[in-house]
């Protein structure tokens, strides 16, 4: 009796071929279904109007940039030998051959072949500095003193507008003339690179606010990483859990967020006190710039060293390995990748900044390159910014490919970081 009673209760109770889907069941469905699909659209059409808003920025910087890369040159021919200038290979290399050159009175001669070449209304409207140019080229090839040669020297500011379809009727008519003889023409200027800041556009270069951002961001990077690292080490594997370091931690998270113009002042304030004779220096920029990076640094260094498992740490516990070669044997190396991508976040925000270069005088018009650390220099955003101010239509098109150049400095500049990013990371 009691072998069946199971069997009779389970024979009671009603069988079911599988779930019931009533109709608001599939309503709820379809509704699920239907905001899922809208959110895959939402999320492909934010990824879609960004890139559209990159490209459009990045094809309007390099069709006005173009122009930039370029110069209004003027051929003018000069024969050397019956203009009565000479000089040996040796003098005419010389670090003094500019001022050879000038004794014997190039820049007379470049203006007498120049008016010959040109006319005297095209003579006029070349550069007052193409001299140097001339004389730059013999320096570099002595044997041209020996024949005649044809240049490509810069034309004036005026002229070039005049090529470009602005300016004056005259002048447009003069550079419409000079360039149906071929004596004027649009050429790529590779001295542009190899340049520094000049009152014409034509003359202008980027190569001094390129050296500057250079030595600027060595020593945001000498200064904030080793610093940055070190703090996060101590603050996440050494210091005590108190309300000190709850203080500490507070106001790092804070300074990340502070506006850069407040570290300026605190440059202006500090930095050029210590050193007054350092104004607009590389070193004072740099320091200036390591105080704004070295929070970010320092978060994103704590965050990599809590990522390392737990079980690194007690494995190197285990075999004998002291504390301290725990953190720099495993810990560390660990860690390395996390804040090298912290890293590349602050330089990167560095080397666009010019609010703070602007109090401690890195505004400056530095015609010549610096030569060190301590020299007067500048950097790319600021000279982006002091020609963006210029009215000239050259120094428009010379804005947009220092913009190029400075996209370019921090393409290879976090493409190293990533590089070197990759190579100290590890799996575990």
């Amino acid at each position: 009796m009691s072998d069946t009673a199971p069997n009779a209760s389970l024979s009671s109770v009603p069988a079911h071929d599988g779930p019931t889907r009533t109709p608001e069941f599939e309503k709820r469905l379809a509704k699920r279904y239907r905001r899922e699909r809208n959110f895959k659209r939402l999320g492909q059409g934010a990824i879609m109007f960004s890139v559209a808003v990159l490209i459009f920025l990045l094809a309007n910087m390099f069709i006005n940039g173009i122009g930039g890369f370029q110069r209004a040159e003027l051929a003018v021919t000069i024969d050397f030998p019956e203009s009565g200038m000479a000089g040996d290979a040796a003098s005419l290399s010389a670090p003094s051959a500019l001022q050879v050159l000038e004794m014997q009175g190039i820049e007379n001669v470049v203006d007498t072949y120049a008016e010959r070449s040109l006319g005297e209304a095209g003579a006029a409207n070349l550069s007052r500095d193409a001299w140097r140019d001339v004389a730059l080229a013999i320096t570099q090839d002595p044997s041209m003193i020996s024949r005649a040669e044809t240049f490509y020297l810069p034309a004036s500011s005026d002229l070039a507008s005049g090529l470009a379809g602005e300016g004056s009727p005259e002048m447009q008519q003069l550079a419409q003339d000079l360039a149906a003889q071929d004596k004027l023409s649009e050429n790529w200027d590779w001295g542009f690179l190899a340049r520094s800041d000049a009152t014409s556009p034509q003359a202008a270069g980027i190569w001094g606010a390129l050296k500057g951002s250079i030595l600027t961001m060595i020593v945001t990077f000498l200064l904030a990483f080793p610093i940055g690292v070190l703090a996060a080490l101590y603050l996440e594997e050494y210091a005590p859990k108190n309300r000190w370091t709850e203080l500490i931690e507070v106001s790092i998270n804070n300074l990340a967020a502070v506006p850069s113009i407040i570290f300026g002042l605190l440059g202006l304030a500090v930095f050029l006190w210590l050193f007054p004779n350092y104004r607009s220096a590389p070193l004072i920029g740099g320091m200036t710039l390591a105080l704004m990076t070295m929070p970010v640094i320092v978060i994103s260094g704590r965050n990599a060293i809590k990522a390392v498992p737990p079980s690194i740490r007690d494995g190197a516990l285990a075999v004998g390995a002291s504390p301290v070669q725990v953190v720099f044997h495993h810990v560390l190396p660990l860690a390395m990748p996390g804040m090298l991508t912290g890293t590349i976040i602050g330089m990167a925000r560095a080397l666009g900044e010019t609010a703070p270069l602007l109090l401690i005088g890195m505004r400056a018009f530095v015609a010549t390159p610096p030569d060190g650390f301590t020299s007067p220099s500048t950097v790319l955003p600021m000279q982006i910014f002091l020609w963006s101010d210029e009215i000239d239509r050259g120094f428009v098109e010379r804005t947009s490919a220092a913009i190029i150049v400075l996209l370019l400095f921090l393409l290879v500049m976090n493409g190293l970081a990533i590089y070197l990013r990759n190579k100290f990371e590890k799996t575990w």
